[in-house]
């Protein structure tokens, strides 16, 4: 994907232990800088849209962003779902551990918000803070009560019969269009940022969309059925199952004996994560879109941004420092929407 690369910004493929990884760097970046922030994409993305960021941080700070499994130009090979995103958090540490950073300041979006989190349970000493970005409420997507309780054994309607089947299509075709709302443009649009946002750069995160390897090991991933509505539960392959509530929950920081700083970024108008997400089954269910709903008492929303709140107030409560930031009028995509005031916010909790 060399054409979508910024000019300032160089690709390197790294072999380690569990896959080859690209990461992407600043060419200007010592390898010995003081400080080093490592970006983790989220869901049906790659490091691609952390670009315009990491060109804009002060000078001193070496920058990376590494494409996970099946995304952008890293290897593609299976993911495990049963193991939460841990498949995904051990191969950043890999990553980490191939270059000898040390510990670092990991930025997380979406679903890369899980992944940090994931590695800061299971190695600390690779984390000096987590910055979550529209993060991944830590009892996974879907399927839960305001306690992070399953409501029901199944977790039905989450993992990755969620995933509608002709995005799911278009991905695999490489669809660059804007006519259906289905496409990847279209999706982005609509659902990655906040209504009327532009950007000169739309075209390169189309195709880091586009890059997300498609199919049951992957994006998606595979479902099972159940009798419970909507007749879908999690499978055991594939992306979207790792964040099912069955295999996903980060809670722990709240126990860990390491607490590094934690800053949560998200924008007020969030189509993804909110507690109101139009990409929760439970909430389609509400509005009509998905017919059988069996009602609020049963299959309620899950009230994402009420959980990573709690949890936060739980991990500041037990010692660690939190700060919550909410853009107005901003959409999923905070670091691209709001690219000053995001950057102003980071550089001051990295120090």
């Amino acid at each position: 994907m060399t054409g979508t690369l910024l000019p300032g910004i160089v690709a390197r493929r790294i072999p380690t232990s569990r896959y080859t990884a690209n990461v992407l760097k600043r060419a200007a970046d010592p390898d010995d800088a003081g400080t080093t922030i490592v970006f983790v994409h989220g869901n049906v993305s790659s490091s691609l849209f952390w670009q315009p960021l990491m060109l804009s941080l002060p000078e001193g700070i070496r920058a990376l962003a590494v494409d996970l499994r099946g995304f952008g130009d890293s290897e593609t090979l299976p993911v495990d779902a049963t193991r939460g995103v841990a498949d995904f958090s051990d191969d950043v540490a890999a990553v980490l551990d191939e270059l000898g950073t040390g510990a670092v300041h990991l930025v997380g979006w979406s679903m890369g918000g899980g992944v940090v989190m994931q590695l800061l349970l299971d190695r600390p000493d690779l984390v000096r803070s987590l910055t979550l970005v529209s993060t991944v409420s830590p009892y996974g997507f879907g399927g839960t009560a305001s306690d992070g309780g399953l409501l029901n054994a199944d977790a039905s309607g989450t993992g990755g019969g969620g995933a509608n089947p002709d995005f799911v299509a278009r991905l695999a075709a490489g669809d660059t269009g804007e006519d259906s709302p289905t496409s990847p443009r279209a999706v982005y649009r609509s659902a990655y940022v906040a209504p009327g946002f532009t950007t000169e750069y739309e075209d390169i995160w189309v195709e880091s969309m586009l890059s997300t390897a498609t199919g049951e090991d992957n994006y998606p991933g595979d479902a099972t059925a159940t009798a419970e509505w909507p007749g879908f539960a999690p499978g055991t392959r594939g992306v979207l199952n790792t964040m099912a509530p069955t295999y996903f929950d980060t809670t722990g920081i709240v126990d860990a004996a390491a607490k590094p700083p934690i800053l949560w970024i998200h924008g007020a108008v969030d189509a993804i994560v909110n507690d109101a997400s139009f990409f929760d089954l439970n909430q389609l269910g509400a509005a009509g879109i998905i017919p059988g709903w069996p009602g609020e008492e049963v299959a309620p929303p899950q009230p994402m941004l009420a959980q990573i709140r709690s949890v936060l107030e739980r991990y500041a409560a037990a010692g660690g420092a939190t700060r919550e930031v909410v853009f107005e009028d901003c959409g999923h995509s905070p670091h691209i929407e709001r690219p000053e005031e995001f950057l102003a916010e980071l550089t001051a909790w990295v120090g």
